[in-house]
């Protein structure tokens, strides 16, 4: 089939059926993940956020992730660029932007991992996924507030993480030299912060990082002989055969495919883009989707050996919210009904499975055969990003849909 844009596919896609996803998705951000978080989460008295939460909203903890902090203000700040000025939202993207401004980095310009609610430090990270989330959120903020400063901010951020991504900057590594790897978790990463940078207030780099980071997973992540995408490689692309060399993150992977089919869609539905998002879906649907119970599975070994991880077989909430975007990119981009079934197969088992209709929002985790491990809504991992990120992406690429229909 010919690889097309979202205007070529209008006329072979299901209209009522979209129209139907977008009011689904709508409601969802707005009626039910939106108002478990705010405006019960912002820390009034000490800034920022307190995520986290159990079933019904209580706190579990005070304490706070920075990554998630970076992620809840780039959600609000967003929301408020895109889908309607509320004052509220605006004003709480403030408050997140404050926060990690004012306690979030230390001595030397490196952000820290987790920090207690007055935002004293507790722990720092190897790797540079709080400053990448803190670029998009103050980059967010900055397009909502109309402040030069604040992107200049966002700017210096965003290159201190190519500084990182190409090894200008280096980070002390975590294994001895025996056995290098690198993973694909870097490029991935810095494919959506220059996405977002590019959206939200531009930068003349962003083009270049986008294009060189796809090149990279493509040539070395992208095993197309064996159907697959690799979590982590040897230097040189080569499939390392020990245990961590051969586990497979398909949601992972999957959220990479959805960052390509996205820049597909920028570059006006670029045919090898499109091709190579969807190849990377097809390879990680085969092997991350359960096809006993449904849903997609946390970890799987390129040669079906067995995992080292105990959670392995579990279903955590991300992979899911990261396999409905890419179902559903890849099906307004192709016109494949393969992929409108995957996302009808998607859509249904995370919301019959992980989201509490009683209280909103979603379980994080979940057994393989679907009963919930633990109630906790928000944690050091979970917070208000992947799901409502997922619920306003689809939200918005539906809506473009309609309105070129009309």
């Amino acid at each position: 089939m010919k690889q097309t844009n979202i205007k070529d596919t209008t006329e072979i896609l299901d209209a009522a059926y979209l129209k139907e996803l977008e009011v689904f998705y709508s409601d969802k951000l707005l009626e039910d993940t939106l108002p478990f978080w705010f405006p019960r989460s912002i820390d009034h008295e000490c800034g920022g956020y307190l995520f986290m939460r159990d079933q019904e909203g209580t706190l579990i903890d005070t304490d706070k992730a920075v990554w998630i902090q970076g992620r809840a203000c780039w959600l609000l700040a967003t929301l408020y660029n895109t889908v309607e000025q509320k004052e509220e939202w605006l004003e709480a993207a403030r408050i997140g932007y404050e926060f990690l401004k004012k306690y979030c980095f230390d001595a030397n310009g490196k952000m820290y991992f987790h920090v207690d609610r007055q935002g004293n430090p507790i722990r720092m990270r190897r790797y540079f996924f709080s400053e990448t989330f803190a670029a998009i959120a103050f980059a967010a903020y900055a397009k909502a507030a109309g402040d030069l400063n604040i992107a200049a901010e966002a700017r210096h951020l965003f290159g201190i993480c190519i500084d990182y991504a190409n090894g200008a900057k280096l980070i002390e590594p975590k294994y001895e030299p025996t056995r290098p790897m690198k993973g694909i978790g870097v490029p991935m990463i810095m494919i959506n912060t220059a996405q977002q940078i590019r959206e939200t207030i531009n930068d003349p780099r962003c083009d270049q990082v986008i294009s060189s980071c796809i090149a990279e997973i493509e040539k070395d992540f992208v095993k197309d002989d064996i159907r697959c995408v690799m979590e982590q490689v040897g230097p040189q692309g080569e499939i390392i055969d020990h245990i961590d060399g051969r586990t497979l993150n398909p949601g992972h992977a999957i959220e990479g495919a959805w960052f390509i089919l996205h820049e597909a869609r920028y570059r006006n539905g670029d045919p090898d883009l499109v091709d190579l998002g969807c190849r990377m879906l097809d390879y990680m649907w085969e092997r991350g989707w359960d096809k006993e119970y449904g849903g997609i599975l946390y970890f799987k070994d390129v040669y079906n050996k067995p995992v080292q991880e105990y959670w392995q077989d579990m279903k955590f909430w991300w992979p899911q919210n990261e396999t409905i975007i890419a179902t559903l990119l890849a099906y307004v981009m192709t016109g494949d009904p393969k992929y409108k079934h995957w996302h009808q197969q998607i859509n249904q088992y995370a919301y019959d499975h992980f989201h509490d209709k009683t209280n909103g929002e979603w379980f994080g985790y979940l057994h393989r055969d679907g009963t919930i491990a633990q109630t906790a809504k928000g944690n050091l991992f979970k917070g208000p990003f992947h799901l409502p990120r997922q619920e306003w992406y689809c939200m918005q690429v539906l809506k473009e849909f309609s309105s070129i229909k009309l």
